[in-house]
């Protein structure tokens, strides 16, 4: 199968869109098809990525202002001139919104199938930067989403907003871990000493650091007796936060085996973004065998069970992160029970799974067209 991958965002860049590209790409050529990446250009003086999978079609882009880590693609003829010369069989959209609507038309005059993969809660987006724009924000999304031949949602609660705001042909498909990668044997008790030098539990947030993702909430964690909260990403908010939290360690982006002997050494990771679609560091906590404390909201939904891997609390409640924080502090016991039932529940949800799950998709796309031109 020839697939064209027309993403918003591709590595270098580090994010849930390019990362689940990325893996996409890489259990298609694994399982014997051809895939083509078409992605914005990274930033001017940054390499691509040397471990693409497959051919990377990269076209101009410009900083989104005000967030310049995130790369906007230029209008381009490279999107078509490319579906057409791959000879696509499917065209997948990765999270579509400006480059994505591109390929989506440049499918339409080819008649190349395309899915598209819902992965940006464009919606809360509006509402955390602009105060309104939410109705705005949902018409865009059933505009694009409305013309894929199939719409996959990454949770349950992302289908059911889906559904609910009129977006037809919606199917689930969830998101990989890299549970080779992510593991709880990495703990490493040289890295805790260095951030928690008293031996105080650490409790990690991994992610973007944007308004959007309210790492704020993790004031009142900060504030506990015998308790250091570590900070791992970058972005936009990260002044303000670390005036924010004070007494919590900024570790900057981190990647890689890096990302994840960090993961394993946390003691709780704690989400606190409300906006998520599915939330891949969850998983990731998960797999390392880390409790968990996750908004009550989106993608945490399908992925945490209350009580036994870790602990829901209603979102953009502080007090409820810290109260949550405060019981996994003061009961190892449960930590390891948590810690122990999440690395199991994800044991399964490899990307080769999920993979095979979305080539099932692709081939479901393929047939309907097949039985529609027969008709």
């Amino acid at each position: 199968m020839r697939v064209v991958i027309v993403t918003e965002s591709f590595p270098p860049d580090v994010n849930g869109v390019a990362h689940c590209a990325l893996q996409t790409a890489r259990h298609l050529v694994d399982s014997g098809h051809a895939p083509l990446v078409v992605a914005p250009a990274p930033a001017p003086g940054t390499r691509p990525d040397p471990c693409a999978p497959c051919p990377v079609v990269h076209v101009p882009s410009l900083p989104l202002p005000g967030y310049p880590q995130v790369r906007v693609a230029l209008p381009s003829r490279r999107v078509a001139a490319a579906i057409a010369a791959h000879r696509a069989d499917v065209v997948h959209l990765a999270s579509p919104f400006v480059l994505g609507v591109r390929g989506m038309a440049a499918a339409a005059r080819l008649g190349v199938p395309a899915v598209a993969v819902y992965q940006t809660d464009l919606a809360g987006y509006a509402r955390t930067y602009m105060g309104a724009g939410e109705a705005a924000a949902w018409r865009r999304i059933r505009s694009v989403h409305s013309a894929a031949d199939l719409t996959l949602a990454p949770s349950s609660a992302a289908l059911n907003d889906l559904e609910t705001h009129g977006v037809p042909r919606v199917r689930l498909w969830p998101r990989g871990v890299d549970t080779a990668r992510f593991r709880p044997e990495l703990r490493d008790a040289a890295l805790r000493r260095a951030l928690a030098p008293n031996g105080e539990l650490i409790v990690g947030y991994v992610g973007r650091l944007a308004p959007e993702k309210q790492v704020e909430l993790l004031a009142g964690a900060c504030a506990l007796d015998g308790v250091r909260v570590v900070i791992v990403g970058d972005g936009p908010s990260r002044a303000g936060l670390e005036q924010a939290l004070p007494g919590a360690v900024f570790l900057g982006r981190r990647t890689g085996d890096d990302l994840a002997r960090l993961f394993a050494s946390l003691d709780v990771f704690a989400h606190t973004g409300p906006f998520e679609t599915f939330c891949q560091t969850v998983q990731e906590a998960m797999a390392s065998g880390v409790p968990v404390v996750a908004p009550a909201a989106g993608g945490p939904l399908d992925l945490v069970e209350h009580g036994r891997t870790g602990l829901l609390v209603p979102p953009r409640d502080a007090d409820a992160v810290r109260d949550a924080v405060a019981a996994l502090a003061a009961g190892p016991a449960l930590r390891s029970a948590f810690g122990t039932a999440g690395r199991a529940a994800v044991e399964g949800r490899t990307w080769a799974a999920v993979g095979d799950r979305l080539i099932g998709h692709y081939a479901d796309v393929l047939a309907g067209r097949k039985a529609v031109l027969a008709a």
